[in-house]
């Protein structure tokens, strides 16, 4: 790492409070997406972007990437946003089914899942792509992020279940 990478990363420990003073652990610390447990597949640019201090940005590309493994994992390539998050996910008649829609529960969970895809477009993807101004701090992108990759771990879940079944 270059001076001005140092302290960047040193200035992100700081403000979440994992910053140790003895110099020779400095650079040992853990990574916040790592200490976060950030989904392994979301894009290295998502990093980058975090690392250089891009969080709205960051936010913004890792919105973006859970959208197009929703579309992909669904086949629908002609929707998007918070329509796709709607139809793809409807407990009525569900493209992607996250639980076995056997019990009201399991209903109630598909509807609830439904709703935090589509309204995670809405509140958090949205603004970052129409909007010049926002400007999102490390712990906020952090949690931005920890949404996203809670999100996949279901997509990833309900895949691993379909793969078990067939």
């Amino acid at each position: 790492m270059d001076d001005e990478q140092i302290s960047f990363f040193e200035r992100v420990v700081r403000k979440a409070g994992r910053f140790t003073e003895a110099p020779a652990t400095r650079l040992e610390e853990i990574h916040p997406f790592e200490e976060r447990d950030i989904h392994p597949r979301i894009p290295k640019l998502v990093r980058h972007l975090f690392d250089d201090g891009y969080y709205a940005q960051a936010v913004f590309e890792a919105f973006k990437f859970l959208e197009k493994e929703v579309q992909r994992l669904s086949g629908i390539k002609n929707q998007n946003g918070f329509k796709l998050m709607m139809q793809v996910f409807s407990p009525d008649d569900p493209v992607i089914k996250l639980t076995a829609l056997k019990t009201i529960s399991d209903k109630d969970e598909q509807k609830g899942f439904q709703f935090v895809f589509g309204g995670s477009v809405l509140a958090i993807r949205n603004p970052r792509g129409h909007e010049y101004t926002i400007n999102d701090t490390p712990g906020k992108c952090l949690d931005y992020l920890s949404l996203v990759s809670l999100l996949l771990r279901k997509l990833d879940e309900t895949v691993s279940k379909q793969d078990g079944a067939l």
